[in-house]
């Protein structure tokens, strides 16, 4: 029963901003790796950010500088600061999470349904 629910996507111009949200719900015992990807059309999934439990950041270099991620242990949520945007970071953002569920005791990954997020010229 475990999910990720994502939220905040939209549409919005260059330049400006927009946060994304993903809540990790069910029955979760630990999460060790929250992260966010993005899909352009055409293109491969790619690594947008990730943090750890610990609150160790990765950013990939296109969106170093403008996007931060940030997450909430106790509330299980990872959320997606996104500033600067270009047109380039059009794509569909999924939510991913590598934890652990509290029935099976099992470390997993899991994905969330994608939000979409158009940036105009």
């Amino acid at each position: 029963q475990v999910q990720l629910v994502e939220s905040g996507g939209g549409l919005v111009q260059a330049g400006g901003s927009l946060r994304l949200s993903c809540a990790a719900r069910g029955s979760i015992f630990g999460i060790r790796t929250m992260a966010w990807y993005r899909q352009a059309p055409g293109k491969q999934r790619e690594l947008v950010a990730n943090i750890t439990s610990g609150g160790s950041t990765n950013y990939a270099d296109s969106v170093k500088g403008r996007f931060t991620i940030s997450s909430d242990k106790i509330k299980q949520t990872v959320d997606l600061q996104m500033n600067s945007l270009n047109p380039e970071d059009t794509a569909v953002y999924f939510c991913n999470a590598d934890l652990r569920d509290s029935i099976a005791y099992r470390w997993l990954t899991y994905w969330g349904q994608g939000t979409q997020v158009t940036v105009s010229s």
